[in-house]
């Protein structure tokens, strides 16, 4: 649960061990060296709590042309006032003149009614929400779209959201030419399915998905640390860790230089054969990266796992940037770290051991399948597990944000043309004047056109 390891870890006479996670072999004393305040779990709490408090704001952009737009008007509307009361007096009269005051300073204020700048961002936002729920992305606020529309750099964690999060049978090499692949497995399977240790519930999901039936194992022993055997057909069979010198053989090396668990199994005494149990990487993860690679986005993959393993994972799916081995406490100060150039940076995750890292980030996107905690802390939200949505998070963000500088362009544009139109400016020269009847119409016009550009977002792809 915490260290982020997808393969069990061994243990031995004063090794650290942390509350909450599973010992599944054998018994043991511990003694309590942290507890209340001072325990891991506790700590991540902590952690979360104060990121919660840091968290950066960033103020719609529509709030800022508002904010001086609208007095600018208001100063602009009282000028054509002025104005015409004045010049427009001394060349029409007082009468004419007052007329096309009340025309230029009404029709100005009902043309540059905000209502388009106001809709600009708002709608945008429903929509591509919207659109983001029907793929199976939910997001918090608008602000995890803005801020994911500027992010540089992505952070991923390993197991559970590159990987599957399940040991599987990677591979099986033969060492007696009396044994076939399927042979090994079927005596692997048919002892293993006495023992309730991870790695051998992979062995057994493999005899399922070739369609081995298990055979009766009587005499089945299990012996901490070391491994199990049984007699299969009266015939003996052992399952355990290769010793020093079958750990030189090159095949073994190979795999475990992987990261990935080897496992020797002897039948009637004699070695027949390895087999390699791995956390496996998810179908499109390679795929994700590279479409994140060509947006510009930089990718790192910060994990508690160890670094062979991290390493192998990392280069399978085209991550050149690894950090792994690191406690959940310090994995926000990665974040962090990785903050200190300017840039906004993403963290992709699933588990408690993420939290304090998802909280740091900017935008914090969690797997559903993940952990409470972990889905609480983050900004956006993906379904089913599928590493896929962070490239369509991400392609939407995109998408939404552009239709939103769109619609703030449109309706910015209406108001620079309209307004001039509205206070007589080209009167004297073509004798034009914008009746305030028109400006409404124009200034509903913008509004409309705002709102219909919004709902394009349905038909984007992503």
């Amino acid at each position: 649960m915490i260290n982020g390891e997808s393969i069990p870890v061994d243990k031995k006479v004063g090794s650290f061990v942390i509350g909450a996670t599973i010992n599944k072999q054998g018994s043991f004393y511990y003694k309590a060296s942290n507890v209340g305040s001072d325990t891991m779990l506790a700590e991540i709490i902590r952690i979360v709590k104060d990121s919660q408090g840091s968290r950066m704001e960033i103020q719609n952009l529509a709030d800022k042309i508002s904010s001086v737009f609208v007095p600018v008007v208001l100063v602009f509307a009282l000028i054509a006032v002025i104005v015409w009361l004045t010049v427009g007096t001394y060349y029409l009269g007082f009468s004419e003149s007052f007329s096309y005051t009340m025309l230029a300073f009404v029709g100005i204020l009902v043309i540059a009614c905000p209502c388009a700048l106001g809709l600009a961002t708002p709608t945008a936002i429903v929509v591509g929400i919207g659109k983001g729920a029907e793929k199976g992305i939910l997001i918090k606020d608008a602000k995890s779209l803005e801020k994911l529309y500027k992010v540089k750099k992505i952070v991923f964690d390993k197991t559970g959201t590159v990987t599957k999060g399940q040991p599987k049978v990677t591979d099986v090499i033969i060492k007696d030419d009396r044994y076939t692949k399927e042979q090994l497995i079927s005596y692997a399977s048919s002892i293993e399915s006495k023992s309730s240790h991870p790695l051998a519930r992979a062995i057994v999901d493999e005899g399922l998905r070739v369609k081995l039936v298990n055979k009766k194992v009587i005499n089945f022993k299990e012996s901490e640390g070391v491994g199990v055997s049984g007699e299969v057909d009266k015939i003996p069979v052992s399952i355990k860790k290769p010793d020093t010198k079958e750990i030189e053989n090159k095949e073994v090396k190979r795999l475990q230089e992987q990261g990935k668990t080897v496992v020797l199994v002897e039948i009637d005494k004699k070695i027949a054969g390895f087999i390699a149990i791995s956390d496996t990487v998810k179908e499109n993860a390679k795929e994700l990266i590279e479409g994140i690679h060509n947006l510009g986005i930089d990718t790192v993959m910060l994990t508690g796992d160890n670094s062979r393993s991290a390493n192998y994972i990392a280069k399978a799916v085209g991550i050149k940037n690894v950090i792994s081995e690191v406690l959940p406490k310090d994995k926000s100060d990665v974040i962090r770290k990785l903050q200190n150039d300017g840039s906004l940076v993403a963290m992709v995750g699933d588990g408690i051991n993420d939290a304090p890292a998802l909280m740091q980030s900017d935008v914090a996107i969690a797997m559903a399948t993940g952990s409470d905690i972990a889905i609480e802390s983050s900004d956006i939200t993906l379904l089913g597990g599928d590493i896929e949505k962070v490239f369509q998070a991400i392609k939407l963000s995109k998408a939404t944000i552009n239709i939103v500088k769109q619609n703030l362009f449109w309706a910015f544009f209406y108001n620079v043309v309209g307004i001039p139109l509205a206070a007589g400016v080209f009167y004297p020269i073509w004798g034009i004047f914008l009746n305030p009847i028109f400006a409404g119409l124009a200034m509903a016009g913008s509004s409309i056109s705002v709102v219909l550009n919004s709902l394009r977002l349905n038909r984007i792809k992503i």
